[in-house]
């Protein structure tokens, strides 16, 4: 199987380049924002023509049950800055592009093997995963063109997404690429500051100091998987 795995930022890049020594994974950075995303995702389809493409990197988290460094596997996605008005089509909602769907949905297949992440995790007994302590939440990811770095924002995308588990930049766009041509998607994103707990994007930045050696190995032991012969 051919695998694409797109990242934002060179830390992401760096951090995941190191994992993967296949011909058949491929990891790209596409740059930050929904244009480089889907720039980067049409660029990986066309050229390296993978048999599914995953999104990977860092994200702000939201809900009661996540954590900083956590992982949130995306069910679904949409965006939290899009709005398309209802004067030609008043069955157009919130946060959809006229014409596609409201929310895009990971890949059936993509999606129940990475709901067995935590136990393969565990039976792998890598040293790194102490006590298999990670944890991995599924569920929605929004995405637009703003860094989240103040409650006031939070508290705006939550009030239109109340379920949204992680807030990130780039994964609806590849989402949305990924639909239009018929590619299987899915994204995995650790998360780096929870912004309605935070003050300054202080969380973030401490992340990246702190990032702990497993971060990325949730993307890593996803593609072990889909690789297994089992």
């Amino acid at each position: 199987m051919k695998i694409g795995i797109i990242v934002a930022m060179d830390k992401e890049l760096q951090q995941l380049k190191q994992l993967f020594d296949s011909e058949n994974v491929r990891v790209e950075k596409c740059g930050i924002g929904k244009v480089n995303a889907a720039l980067g995702a049409q660029r990986m389809i066309n050229e390296f023509h993978p048999d599914c493409i995953i999104s990977s990197g860092c994200a702000g988290g939201n809900g009661d049950d996540v954590n900083i460094q956590d992982v949130v596997v995306s069910t679904e996605l949409a965006y939290h800055d899009v709005y398309c008005g209802t004067a030609i089509d008043n069955t157009t909602i919130y946060g959809q592009v006229q014409g596609l769907p409201a929310r895009f949905k990971a890949d059936p297949y993509l999606l129940s093997k990475a709901q067995q992440l935590s136990a393969r995790l565990c039976r792998l007994d890598r040293p790194r995963i102490a006590n298999c302590q990670l944890s991995i939440h599924a569920g929605l990811i929004v995405t637009g063109d703003w860094f989240v770095d103040s409650k006031e924002k939070a508290r705006e995308i939550v009030g239109h997404y109340p379920d949204a588990k992680a807030i990130d930049m780039e994964s609806a766009a590849i989402a949305q690429t990924c639909y239009l041509n018929n590619v299987p998607f899915i994204s995995f994103r650790v998360i780096s500051d929870i912004p309605l707990r935070d003050t300054d994007a202080s969380q973030y930045h401490d992340f990246w100091n702190t990032v702990a050696d497993n971060s990325f190995q949730v993307t890593k032991t996803f593609v072990e998987s889909l690789n297994a012969k089992h």
